[in-house]
Formats: C-alpha cells, sequence, structure tokens
C-alpha cells in the first residue's frame, strides 16, 4: 500500500511535531513525514503561509497549539506575543497554501480554539461555533482535539468528523506509576468535579475505576464581567464524606488557579488524606504564585497536565508539577486515521484504562 502520509506542524507545535513525526518514521519504516512550512509577516504585521513542498495526493495532518504564547514576531518595530488569533490565523493561512491540493485534510488542535466562547447567554459573538464552520469551508474533513470544554461543539458539524480524545488513560497511567499506596475503592478513592461542566469526565473516570463522585456548584455574579466571565462567588460541594478519602479533582484546564485552588481548599477542610489535580490543558494564566502557596499551605499534593499545550519553563521545575507526555498517543491517533481504522478505543479508551488498573492492583 502507498504511503501517503504527510505531517505539517505550526511553529506553536514544532517541538512535540518532530517527535511525532519520529515516532511514526520508527513505527512504519519510513525516513520523514514532516512538509516544512513558515508564515513570514511583512513589517506592518500581516503574514502569508508558505509549505515548501508538494502535498498533492496526500493524507495531511496540520498539527497547532493555539495556546503557546511563547512566540514573537515584530510588528512596527516591535515585538509582540502571538495569542490564540495569531495561532489561528496562521493555521488558515498553511490551509489555505495548501490549495485544496490534498486527498484529505485533518487539523490536530488539542486546545480547541475558542472553546470557553461555545455558548450564547447575551449579545455576544459564538466564536468556537464560527472557527469550525470556517474548518468546514476550508475543506477540513477531520478535527482532532482533546476534552474539549463542551464536546457539544459537534454538532455544528454533524457530516464532517470531530475526533474529541480523552486523555484519561495517560492520566492513569501516570497517575498510578507515580503513587503506589493508591488504594482504588469509594472507601479510600474519589474523582470530582470542580463545576458542573466537569461532570462528564468525571462520570467517566469513576465509573472505570468504580469509585464515587463528587461535584462541586460554582455560584456566580451574573450582574458583572470580570476578565470575559462572570466572577465566582462561592463553590458549594454537592457528594459524600471526603474524611480520610484521596480525591482526584479533573478538569479541563487550568487558567488563573484562583478557581482549583478555592475547591482544593475546601476539599481538605472536608478532610481529605490527599487531594491530586487532574487537568488536560496547564494554561497557569495568571504565573505559579498562588499555586505555589497553595502547595506550601498542603492544599493539593500534585497536579497532572499534558504536554499537549506549551509547558512553561518553570512549570517543569515545580516541585508539585508531572507532565503527562501525549506525543506517542497522537502518533498513534495520526496512524490509526490514516489506515482508516476505528478510533472507538483513542477517544474513549475506559477497556485499557480497565486493564491499567487491573494491573496496580494485582501487583499491589
Amino acid at each position: 500500500m502507498k504511503d501517503d502520509l504527510a505531517l505539517i506542524a505550526l511553529e506553536s507545535f514544532s517541538d512535540q511535531g518532530d517527535k511525532i513525526n519520529s515516532i511514526l518514521c520508527k513505527w512504519r519504516g519510513a525516513e520523514n513525514y514532516m512538509i516544512p512550512c513558515n508564515c513570514p509577516r511583512f513589517n506592518s504585521g500581516e503574514a502569508k503561509g508558505i509549505i515548501s513542498e508538494s502535498i498533492r495526493d496526500k493524507d495531511l495532518y496540520i498539527m497547532v497549539d493555539v495556546c503557546n504564547n511563547s512566540i514573537r514576531y515584530k510588528m512596527d518595530g516591535e515585538m509582540n506575543r502571538m495569542s490564540p488569533d495569531d495561532h489561528y490565523q496562521d493555521l488558515k493561512r498553511i490551509i489555505a497554501a495548501c490549495n485544496g491540493k490534498a486527498k484529505r485534510l485533518t487539523v490536530i488542535m488539542p486546545f480547541l480554539y475558542e472553546s470557553r466562547q461555545h455558548r450564547r447567554t447575551t449579545r455576544e459573538s459564538l466564536d468556537c461555533a464560527i472557527m469550525l464552520k470556517e474548518m468546514e469551508f476550508l475543506g477540513v474533513d477531520t478535527i482532532v482535539t482533546f476534552d474539549a470544554h463542551d464536546p457539544r461543539m459537534a454538532n455544528v458539524l454533524p457530516l464532517k468528523g470531530i475526533e474529541n480524545v480523552s486523555p484519561a488513560l495517560q492520566f492513569t497511567q501516570g497517575f498510578l506509576t507515580e503513587y503506589e499506596d493508591i488504594i482504588i475503592d469509594k472507601d479510600h478513592l474519589m474523582f470530582i468535579a470542580p463545576d458542573e461542566g466537569a461532570t462528564e469526565r468525571v462520570v467517566f473516570l469513576a465509573s472505570v475505576y468504580g469509585v464515587n463522585i463528587g461535584m462541586f456548584y460554582k455560584r456566580r455574579d451574573y450582574s458583572n464581567i470580570v476578565d470575559g466571565t462572570n466572577p465566582i462567588i462561592a463553590h458549594d460541594f454537592c457528594g459524600g464524606d471526603l474524611h480520610g478519602v484521596d480525591a482526584v479533582v479533573v478538569d479541563d484546564m487550568i487558567a488563573s488557579g484562583g478557581s482549583i485552588i478555592d475547591v482544593c481548599k475546601q476539599i481538605k477542610e472536608r478532610g481529605a488524606r490527599r487531594v491530586f489535580i487532574f487537568s488536560t490543558f496547564g494554561l497557569f494564566s495568571s504565573g505559579f504564585d498562588k499555586l505555589d502557596k497553595a502547595y506550601e499551605e498542603g492544599l493539593f499534593d500534585r497536579i497532572f497536565t499534558t504536554n499537549l499545550v506549551h509547558q512553561k519553563p518553570e512549570l517543569l521545575e515545580k516541585e508539585y508539577y508531572y507532565s503527562i507526555n501525549m506525543n506517542r498517543y497522537v502518533a498513534a491517533i495520526i496512524d490509526t486515521l490514516n489506515k482508516n481504522e476505528p478510533m472507538h478505543g483513542l477517544v474513549k479508551p475506559e477497556k485499557r484504562i480497565k486493564e491499567v488498573i487491573e494491573s496496580y492492583k494485582a501487583g499491589n
């Protein structure tokens, strides 16, 4: 069978892209799948997308990290940090440079662009839906994302593929490898949703582990808007007794960290033995001072996030941080899609998670 695979990694995802390319080349006995690209800018700050090789009749996978704020470009003599909007524009430029020549086009966007603006509550834009319609218009066949803030966004494109992948397997592997004293039963372990939006993730993990769940309800001040959202007044807990329990708080992202710290504080006040945090995307948009202080006060024991978005160098040095490497999993997703094989076992890997748990119990 002809190997028609081709990869493009935008600058925002270049490091991970090179590693994913190496993994795929090793698996398939190939030399290289990566197509060089760049988005040079004019003095005005405008840009254009350029690809350096032909992608005609290729099964093309374009990878982008819209949250990578470490990249800068010059405009009007000053350096500007790239925003999610800038990264998204570059993605569209590279797709346009392909000029419809690829046999099939898949975008791998781990953090779904504008996924936090997924619904309309007043006179406001629906940015995530607009982005998805633009991808459809540009000829994208499939979008691969991870732990979408609201998986119902797939309804925007009923005739196109959106693979919303859960990293629950990798969190389980990292968690149970790092801690050998976890007792997996309803009396010693609980998964907790920090808000109602995270409930589906928690229900999935708790059902696979065979333990109970808890949930916090965010009470907000809907009369005010601060930094684009209604500020949280309080977190109200719904769940069983936490005394002596290891609690795992599961969410899609940590932004400023204030909300997750308040949740951890309440969990510890309710007598939890240890508090762990699983968060697919560690944005840490307000720095680490609040998290450092919370850790020193014993409010949580470990934060697990993935390398699906840019990881700040200082984050990797934190004693309380554990990085979940997703490169092999992304490579497996690309390999599976390219071979037109079923994706269910990768999107919701409950069977493999149960195998990891049974192996852990047998070893303890």
